[in-house]
């Protein structure tokens, strides 16, 4: 009798375990020991100089920079598997002229969420209207933002993103359904599966973009956000297609995360908008940080 309780509990007790595995962790100077001296100091400068603040909304924690000293503000929302300082180097190079506000999304699972969050952050910061640079699952939420809060949005950047769709659910609804019950260490291992094998080549096999999406997988995103955060990409809602906000797409010619079909019909869904072109994948932002905050700066300053 004890025998035949015991087996059975012995392999719950064996799967809860390694259901229950946590997360590997790296060290920071290990998950950057192959990127670029100079980078790396910059980034932990960033962090030492600029800790995030926090804004509970809807029972949920967010984190939030707010810094710089322009009359224009500058709102920048990061991708699934961003944070804040990803965008480390365009603050650094854009504080001096604007106003910016960036934010790491917690386990927000509607865009409904994701607004309520953002624009109490810009509430609580005294912003009314604002400018918005949005990649990947960030672009898609600025084009949700454009379409209920027009009057407030003054430029928009749709980066590396999509407009609604059913592509990309048809293509990952089966494992994007499993992710709230898969362990949390095998949703990461998986990501830096991809990290590894897409995102890294098409960067031109930038460290700088390796190194920080291991970061972020190795212990400053959990699963419940990876999954919140698919949520809001398969989402759908009307675009603002008669929007008079002006719009500039930042694409990637090799993007892995977003494939030809999807890049067009966001130029479909935005004729109006200016269009440049990179070929260095989803995280140009990081790889050529220069090239694109000019391109920023160019757009917010009326040069182009």
């Amino acid at each position: 009798m004890r025998r035949a309780i015991f087996i059975p509990l012995l392999i719950i007790l064996i799967l809860a375990g390694v259901y229950l595995w946590p997360v590997p962790r790296q060290e920071f100077s290990q998950a950057y020991a192959l990127a670029p001296a100079s980078q790396v100091e910059s980034l932990q400068a960033f962090r030492i100089n600029n800790p995030p603040a926090s804004l509970e909304v809807d029972g949920l924690k967010w984190e939030y920079l707010s810094t710089g000293a322009g009359t224009q503000t500058i709102v920048f929302l990061h991708g699934m598997t961003g944070s804040y300082d990803i965008w480390w180097q365009q603050i650094e190079a854009l504080k001096d002229s604007y106003r910016v506000i960036a934010v790491t999304y917690p386990a927000a699972a509607s865009l409904a969420k994701m607004e309520n969050g953002l624009l109490a952050i810009l509430a609580q910061e005294g912003v009314d209207k604002f400018n918005v640079v949005g990649t990947s699952l960030g672009g898609y939420f600025a084009q949700y933002l454009a379409s209920r809060n027009p009057e407030r949005i003054e430029k928009a950047v749709l980066a590396n993103t999509f407009p609604p769709n059913d592509l990309i659910k048809e293509k990952n609804g089966t494992i994007g359904s499993l992710i709230p019950y898969l362990p949390e260490w095998l949703v990461m291992k998986v990501l830096r599966g991809s990290f590894a094998s897409s995102i890294y080549p098409a960067s031109g096999n930038d460290e700088m973009t390796l190194a920080f999406l291991n970061e972020i997988s190795a212990g400053r995103m959990r699963k419940a956000q990876v999954a919140a955060r698919y949520a809001c990409i398969v989402e759908k809602f009307d675009p603002p297609t008669d929007t008079a906000i002006p719009l500039l797409i930042i694409e990637a010619s090799n993007d892995p995360l977003v494939e030809a079909t999807l890049r067009e019909q966001l130029k479909t869904t935005y004729p109006s908008a200016q269009v440049v072109t990179v070929d260095n994948g989803h995280f140009p932002y990081i790889s050529t940080p220069d090239f694109y905050t000019q391109t920023l700066q160019d757009f917010f300053s009326g040069s182009n």
